[in-house]
């Protein structure tokens, strides 16, 4: 099993932390390039490793809650996008006015963050009164290796460097329920500072099982020491 933490706390799922984890215990030589299956706070999931160290992440079933739901945005007015799970709840949107590339991040983040002031505001969440903790914007790209860029802004303000993988499984399901992909078709995903997730999804009823496929690479290995003459090796207490 795996919880997934960022800088503010408990995340339901995450996609490239999934395939960060899947490339980390094939470093280690715990996991060989089969297909495996991990626990999630949301869900099983499952992975397979691949060469060049790409991984595919079969995520939790995804779908789209709401559609065009429109809210009122500080300093830009009416915006309209929609609600979908991909793991997590995301607020999605394309028509936003906003440039999306890695030179504008700071911007991006105070105009999502704007966004999810105001579905709280406005009492907009997912199913069963789900916090929409996610904001996803996309826009066109000029890569011809994606369909299309996003910028993804996270709980505690970060924002995502990957494509986000619940964000892509989200995107999916929307995709598909409008009739813009077909089951078993790819999208490809580019995030704000130009990595691409690939993606599949195929029908599981009214919601969509989506497959992420990207990389990750290990960068380093920590060695922790539990001395027994140190009065504190358990911790504290407080």
């Amino acid at each position: 099993g795996i919880i997934f933490f960022n800088n503010v706390g408990v995340l339901n799922m995450c996609g490239h932390g999934t395939i960060g984890l899947a490339v980390t215990l094939a470093h280690l030589g715990r996991v060989d390039k089969e297909v495996h299956c991990l626990d999630t706070p949301v869900g099983s999931v499952g992975i397979e490793l691949h060469e060049n160290n790409e991984v595919s992440v079969e995520n939790v079933p995804s779908y789209r809650f709401a559609r065009n739901v429109t809210i009122e945005v500080e300093g830009h007015g009416p915006l309209s996008g929609d609600v979908a799970w991909g793991g997590n709840w995301f607020f999605l949107v394309e028509d936003h006015g906003q440039v999306i590339e890695v030179g504008n991040v700071e911007r991006l983040s105070a105009f999502t963050r704007r966004i999810r002031a105001a579905l709280g505001r406005e009492g907009v969440t997912g199913a069963d009164g789900g916090e929409i903790d996610h904001i996803e914007l996309f826009a066109p790209t000029d890569n011809p290796a994606a369909d299309s860029r996003n910028f993804v802004l996270c709980p505690g303000g970060a924002y995502d460097r990957s494509p986000c993988g619940t964000g892509t499984s989200a995107k999916l399901a929307c995709l598909i329920a409008d009739g813009k992909l077909s089951p078993g078709e790819t999208w490809r995903q580019e995030s704000v500072i130009g990595n691409i997730f690939e993606a599949t999804g195929k029908l599981d009823g009214d919601k969509v099982i989506p497959t992420v496929r990207g990389s990750a690479y290990v960068t380093g290995e920590g060695e922790l020491f539990f001395d027994s003459t140190d009065p504190f090796r358990t911790g504290i207490s407080t």
